[in-house]
């Protein structure tokens, strides 16, 4: 639904999901959407772009095809997808993207199976953050362990869950862990005296890259964008940072990285017909 409203936005046009489309109806639209008004818009329809986020064997969009074939005879039906394996493919016309395996997007890694060969931080991936008056080390910072407000929980078992928190914590984390069903095989606690000892010895980001660095896994989902670099420069290895969706890598300035990304997105514009349209 994502790609399908941006293009719904750009081009003014009506959207609907796929079993609402194929009983046709459409979504409601606001009074600033200045689409056709007719008693019966669906049938006014000659032409309707399925798209799907990604494709690699065909099977949704194959599925799509099943789905609507009663509607084939009434009007054209394109179906596309954002990005693909291969630059073309029998389920789709449009491909807009190549993009090979292993992938995994921003908006389902959290429930990939990558997450099986992964390390995830807890704070600030799984939950949030402890706001000042919560990391005390003590009463406050205990209650926040145990109501940890939840961000972001893997619908997948992931294989390591690497957190800066003290061993000493590990009930509290675990039964926090057990009550928003996060599946995992191993937690990876920082073993040492006091959260102040922690900082003193600036052991957060240097703790998780020697983990990463010994184990086989491929990928460390981490919070915070400057213990991403140090992780990664750490363990050779590449390193998630939430804190802006950036991909670290080691002996790569993330600052390179940003400008590349920036770069990127502006080559997909393109110019037509005197409007600016996403390429």
């Amino acid at each position: 639904m994502l790609p399908a409203s941006i293009v719904a936005l750009d081009r003014n046009l009506p959207m609907a999901d796929l079993e609402n489309f194929a009983q046709g109806r459409l979504l409601a639209t606001g009074s600033t959407r200045k689409v056709a008004q007719t008693s019966k818009p669906f049938e006014a329809m000659k032409h309707a772009l399925i798209i799907d986020d990604s494709i690699s064997s065909g099977g949704s969009l194959t599925k799509a095809r099943a789905v609507l074939q009663s509607l084939s005879g009434t009007m054209k039906l394109t179906f596309a997808a954002v990005y693909g394996v291969q630059p073309v493919h029998d389920a789709a016309e449009i491909i807009f993207e190549t993009v090979d395996h292993p992938r995994a997007f921003e908006w389902n890694v959290m429930h990939h199976w990558v997450l099986s060969q992964a390390c995830l931080d807890i704070d600030g991936v799984l939950c949030h953050d402890p706001k000042p008056h919560e990391n005390d080390d003590g009463d406050a910072y205990m209650n926040f362990l145990r109501t940890a407000r939840p961000l972001s929980i893997p619908s997948v078992p992931v294989n390591t869950l690497v957190t800066s928190r003290l061993e000493r914590y590990r009930p509290e984390t675990e039964e926090w862990l057990r009550a928003q069903g996060v599946q995992y095989e191993r937690l990876i606690m920082l073993d040492v005296a006091s959260a102040e000892e922690r900082r003193r010895l600036g052991l957060h980001g240097k703790f998780k890259g020697k983990f990463y660095r010994e184990s086989d896994h491929s990928l460390f989902i981490e919070s915070e964008l400057h213990q991403a670099e140090t992780i990664a420069e750490m363990s050779g290895k590449p390193v998630l940072s939430i804190e802006g969706m950036i991909m670290c890598y080691p002996g790569i300035p993330t600052l390179a990285i940003i400008k590349a990304k920036a770069r990127r997105r502006l080559t997909r514009f393109m110019i037509r017909g005197g409007r600016v349209l996403a390429g």
